[in-house]
């Protein structure tokens, strides 16, 4: 076990482009986005030390509570290997005592059948947490829509799509809808589109400043902004990140504008022409709720990723090395406090 230094930082991000585990938020480039937070990369190595392993860490202070690790999406390995598990997290409890840390979180992108995982961390002093259904109660997505588009082509993805997401690709194109790759100047329209988009749906955004700070670390590489005309005039857009091979779309705008004209379906259909150009893997869509019922708030959400044909996927979740159980114990039942104040204060800031 071993960490990063600035001396092997180019070999930790080859590792990682190559590992079929690999993740954009396990990156430098993702954690330079992050500026709020102290970075810290442990590895796993074998006998010849090569790196076989590895997860990112991310440290942070929590006013009263101290200091809180966190990882997102980690770990990078074989996630089957009990040896390699064990050597990232003798890492990570170092890690715990030279931050004075009171807790270690990470969510991985691990399903949530895998019994042997969940065995495996179990073992090892992991606990998992079980209970999260809605976008608030984790910080990433625990359910997802994974579109499988190795070796296939255009038309074998778009025949494998629901027929009224074909339609309305179609619609949007023969409507006269046009897609663009814009630049980091176009940002400035994406945001503006970006705050209506919030202000109907009822969330927080980013900064047009967060933003320009992906683009200035992950572009033209990693990310790219793709947007949607109509007249000239944007009015949808989204961002999706490439790493290693799969892209994920992660920003999406639309106008209260022309919404009639499908830009959104146009939009996704390009990208993912895109990523089978680029030999991707998969196209995740990233979150949804877990909640599947026509009736709930974010149905249509649900509803618009699976027209595409990919798989509606649940991960396990969060799992945690709590330092000072106690001490997390409290801080969780905040979190989740300040979680149901948020939520209830863009209610009614919606409502106005």
């Amino acid at each position: 076990m071993r960490f990063v230094t600035k001396e092997t930082e180019k070999e930790y991000t080859k590792f990682l482009e190559n590992h079929e585990r690999c993740n954009f938020q396990q990156s430098l480039e993702w954690g330079r986005v992050k500026t709020s937070w102290i970075k810290e990369v442990v590895l796993a190595e074998d006998e010849k030390k090569k790196i076989i392993g590895s997860v990112c860490v991310w440290i942070r202070k929590i006013p009263i509570f101290g200091n809180i690790m966190y990882a997102s999406r980690g770990p990078v390995c074989d996630i089957h290997n009990e040896e390699v598990l064990k050597q990232l997290t003798e890492g990570v409890r170092e890690l715990g005592k030279k931050y004075k840390a009171f807790v270690f979180r990470m969510e991985p992108d691990v399903r949530k059948d895998d019994k042997e995982f969940r065995e495996i961390v179990e073992k090892i002093g992991f606990k998992v947490k079980d209970d999260a259904k809605d976008f608030r109660d984790e910080i990433q997505p625990r359910f997802v829509f994974k579109l499988d588009i190795k070796g296939k082509t255009e038309d074998e993805i778009l025949q494998n799509c629901h027929s009224k997401t074909r339609y309305n690709i179609r619609l949007a194109a023969r409507k006269g809808v046009v897609i663009k790759e814009g630049k980091r100047e176009d940002l400035k329209e994406f945001h503006k589109i970006m705050v209506e988009t919030g202000e109907r749906d009822g969330f927080l955004i980013r900064s047009l400043e967060y933003f320009e700070k992906m683009y200035d670390e992950l572009a033209p590489k990693h990310m790219k902004l793709l947007m949607a005309y109509y007249e000239d005039k944007p009015i949808s857009g989204i961002i999706p990140i490439m790493y290693g091979k799969t892209t994920w779309y992660l920003y999406g705008a639309s106008s209260n504008s022309h919404r009639n004209l499908m830009p959104n379906y146009l939009l996704q259909w390009e990208m993912i022409k895109e990523a089978i150009k680029n030999k991707c893997d998969v196209y995740d869509f990233r979150g949804v709720s877990g909640v599947v019922d026509e009736n709930h708030p974010q149905y249509g959400l649900y509803r618009f990723k699976k027209g595409f044909g990919a798989e509606f996927t649940e991960f396990i979740g969060e799992i945690y090395l709590p330092f000072k159980p106690l001490r997390y114990k409290l801080y969780k039942f905040s979190e989740k406090t300040f979680r149901r104040l948020r939520a209830f204060k863009n209610k009614i800031s919606h409502k106005k």
